[in-house]
């Protein structure tokens, strides 16, 4: 905690003084331009990544950046893209899955879920990844399999993204694009699917 404690200070003294303008005006309204789904794992820095800051991104965190097909349930995901589509009105949706995704190994392997019922239910939104599974890339090396099927996840998701109510009718009214993405923690490169060519391809260059 000492950690945290101690990098709290630094912002007190150093970054918030040097902010504070831009601090209150996020205290009264925020106006983000893109909402960012993507995974809780702590690898994954999107301001650090796209070098954006407080009030860019309106951002959901969920285990393999999971949304869920729309049902009954209520769920902190779902909830969130209605918020950001049809209150804060959002232009772009972001969908970016990343490598060595461990929702993604877990899927395939199935071991030792019977000790996280919640995780294990949280799963079985990623099935269908395995119907969207991408090419194999021989630059995944010995990754290649897990990284063509978290690539197919995107897809996946994707799906699901655009098959929310608040989506479906933003991009029928014109007023919203979706993407997805894939973040290799190791290059740091981001890939973007490209629905025309249904394949993956570099964000940059």
């Amino acid at each position: 905690m000492e950690r945290l404690v101690e990098g709290h200070k630094k912002f007190l003294a150093d970054v918030f003084p040097r902010r504070r303008d831009q601090f209150h005006l996020l205290a009264e309204s925020q106006a983000p331009e893109w909402l960012f789904i993507t995974c809780s794992d702590s690898r994954i820095v999107p301001d650090l990544i796209l070098g954006t800051g407080p009030g860019d991104l309106f951002i959901s965190r969920s285990i393999g950046n999971v949304v869920p097909i729309a049902m009954n349930d209520v769920d902190g995901v779902t909830a969130t893209i209605e918020y950001a589509v049809d209150v804060l009105k959002v232009p772009y949706v972001i969908l970016c899955g990343h490598s060595d995704c461990g929702a993604i190994k877990a899927a395939l392997n199935r071991q030792g879920l019977d000790k996280l019922p919640k995780a294990n239910r949280w799963l079985q939104h990623v099935e269908a990844a395995f119907s969207h599974r991408q090419p194999l890339n021989p630059e995944d090396g010995a990754h290649a399999e897990l990284c063509s099927l978290i690539r197919g996840n995107v897809v996946a998701q994707l799906l699901n993204l655009k098959a929310q109510p608040s989506v479906s009718r933003a991009i029928r009214e014109g007023r919203l694009q979706v993407f997805g993405w894939y973040y290799d923690i190791l290059t740091g490169n981001i890939e973007r699917f490209d629905e025309d060519a249904r394949r993956f391809v570099p964000l940059v260059g």
